[in-house]
């Protein structure tokens, strides 16, 4: 079943922090179902990761599911992606080295900013059934922990952007990288 999500202006508990779970409670038949449930919504949303503050609910849970891979003729590759459920994460290392990235959000649609995140990160969390995994990520995968980790502690993508003016619509970031482009053919 597809669940709402709603825009962040409407959604307060997307800036609130949220309470952890229990493995008893991940164990539980309607657990099970509204996991199924987040993956179908960010999957149907064409998004990589989903929160559950995101759908209104304050808890420690996650879904997300890491960047396809692509062949020579730029075709993803089934079975190229990694889908994880993740509850009450802890990010217990991240590298010194940082990069910029553009993120959007589902709670944002629309948007598209630039943020810094470390580049490699370790993560503990529960998965699905409750038992306590380590993480080690780096790249675009940190970068979607991350970013689904903030918002289960209230933060939202634009309250880290690298700068005011690194925030654009999708059109304008379309028409930006366009331009970068031409500018680099030409030089």
């Amino acid at each position: 079943m597809l669940l709402t999500i709603p825009p962040h202006e409407e959604n307060d508990i997307v800036r609130q922090p949220a309470e952890p779970v229990t493995k008893a409670y991940l164990q539980q038949p309607e657990t099970q179902e509204l996991i199924d449930n987040m993956i179908e919504t960010m999957r149907d949303s064409k998004g990589v990761g989903l929160a559950a503050p995101q759908i209104g609910l304050p808890i420690q849970l996650a879904v997300i599911e890491t960047l396809p891979d692509y062949d020579d003729d730029g075709e993803e590759i089934e079975g190229t992606r990694d889908l994880y459920v993740i509850a009450n994460p802890e990010i217990n290392w991240v590298s010194r080295k940082e990069v910029a990235g553009v993120e959007g959000c589902l709670s944002i649609l629309g948007y598209l900013g630039e943020v810094y995140r470390p580049y490699a990160a370790r993560i503990w969390a529960l998965d699905r059934h409750g038992r306590r995994k380590r993480y080690r990520l780096k790249g675009w995968d940190a970068r979607i922990f991350q970013h689904e980790i903030d918002h289960l502690n209230g933060v939202l993508y634009t309250d880290k952007l690298t700068a005011p003016d690194r925030y654009w619509t999708e059109d304008e970031y379309e028409e930006y990288v366009k331009a970068l482009e031409e500018d680099l053919h030409i030089g």
